[in-house]
């Protein structure tokens, strides 16, 4: 099967926080727009996250990502489940600092309703971190 984007308008998206409640510029919607312009700012802490519940299973097989260089996570744990089930780790990612696109971190295939991407170790001193661009790819099943 091919690879192809997972997030959908029905995939409902929650994050940790939004730098200074400022949804309009910040917020979550702005991970998927596909803008340069805009980006998912979290506010400080020592762990920020995103979830995702897909509309219907999926097989998540990539995760691209976007940060802004010295604002990024050093390590990425990937956590999932199917509904009504406990979440269970699926893998640890070491993001580089970088703005670049960091594309195709293989993801271990798991079948999955519920994806929960945890940003920890910040490169940022207070803990912030900036993603213009995530992608999740996979199959639907």
């Amino acid at each position: 099967m091919p690879v192809e984007p997972l997030v959908c308008p029905r995939t409902a998206t929650r994050v940790s926080s939004v730098l200074n409640r400022d949804v309009k510029h910040f917020g979550k919607q702005h991970l998927f727009d596909g803008s340069e312009e805009t980006c998912w700012n979290s506010d400080q802490g020592t762990s920020q996250w995103v979830t995702l519940d897909f509309p219907r299973p999926v097989k998540v097989t990539e995760l691209h990502i976007q940060f802004q260089g010295g604002f990024s996570s050093r390590l990425c744990t990937l956590e999932g489940c199917r509904t009504g089930e406990e979440l269970v780790k699926i893998s640890e990612l070491y993001p580089q600092d970088s703005h670049a696109m960091q594309i195709s971190f293989q993801v271990e295939e798991t079948v999955l309703d519920k994806l929960k991407i945890t940003f920890g170790s910040s490169t940022d001193f207070f803990g912030r971190v900036v993603v213009y661009h995530l992608g999740v790819l996979g199959e639907r099943l």
